[in-house]
């Protein structure tokens, strides 16, 4: 009679624990399902502007160290799809700027490659890859800033999720160049919206890890389907300086063409 209840004993004992491991493993499994994937977040920001083109009215407004303002407009267009794209801004006024332009062309594995015009030399140039971390035209923000960047041009981690940003919450995430030659920044941490595939708030890192750049996103709006900031102010650290790029009227699939963004197209400027 010993000998049978305590072999039931000893049944019971190993199928709680195996109950117990049963259990333990749906909690793992379940927890993983509900952590978001970092890298799935940062696709659907990307993916969500699913235009073929865009044309867009635009302005910078500088702020120097000393408080002295300064605007700079220009007209930005866009053409092709995520990880493919290319982009030019023209510069319409001030005189002394009228006509510099800036080509920007992104494409799947390979580095990005600019070229500037300048009206007063009549030439084309490349950008030097030593440029990308150059000031654009007096900005705060830099060449690599002005183009596109692509989705597999960084690893994601996610660093948290809840941080209430502008009415937003939002999911920290950090993002890592997969290449030294991707760019200038070592880190860039993003803060992107849970509710709008939309990134509210920047910082990137330096390759010392200081914070040289702090972006912010506000005034999100859509249009045709797809969200996007009517503001976005980038201030330089160390300098205390800062720029607001205000978008002021923005179309999408107006039909521009491939052969208006090529270095040739720059020297003609019909638009």
């Amino acid at each position: 009679m010993n000998s049978r209840l305590s072999s039931k004993l000893r049944i019971a004992a190993v199928a709680s624990l195996v109950a117990l491991a049963a259990m333990d493993c749906a909690l793992v499994l379940a927890a993983d399902l509900a952590t978001p994937d970092a890298h799935a977040i940062m696709a659907t920001v990307y993916a969500q502007d699913s235009s073929r083109d865009t044309i867009a009215r635009a302005s910078f407004e500088i702020t120097d160290s000393d408080g002295q303002h300064t605007q700079k407009k220009f007209s930005y267009r866009r053409f092709g799809a995520s990880g493919n794209t290319r982009t030019m801004v023209v510069f319409t006024d001030p005189e002394d700027v009228r006509g510099v332009a800036l080509l920007s062309i992104t494409k799947a594995g390979a580095p990005a490659a600019q070229y500037m015009f300048i009206p007063a030399t009549g030439r084309v140039r490349s950008v030097a890859p030593q440029q990308q971390s150059a000031r654009f035209l007096g900005t705060d923000f830099t060449f690599e800033d002005i183009q596109d960047h692509q989705l597999e041009d960084f690893s994601y981690r996610l660093l948290g999720s809840g941080e209430l940003i502008d009415g937003h919450r939002t999911y920290r995430i950090e993002g890592s160049p997969v290449s030294a030659t991707t760019s200038q920044y070592k880190l860039i941490d993003y803060w992107v919206a849970q509710d709008v595939p939309v990134i509210i708030h920047t910082e990137m890192f330096d390759q010392q890890g200081a914070k040289v750049r702090v972006r912010h996103a506000s005034d999100i709006k859509r249009v045709a389907g797809i969200w996007g900031a009517r503001n976005t102010e980038i201030q330089t650290v160390r300098e205390g300086t800062r720029t607001v790029l205000r978008i002021h009227d923005i179309r999408f699939n107006t039909g521009l063409t491939e052969q208006q963004f090529t270095p040739e197209a720059l020297e003609a400027l019909h638009w």
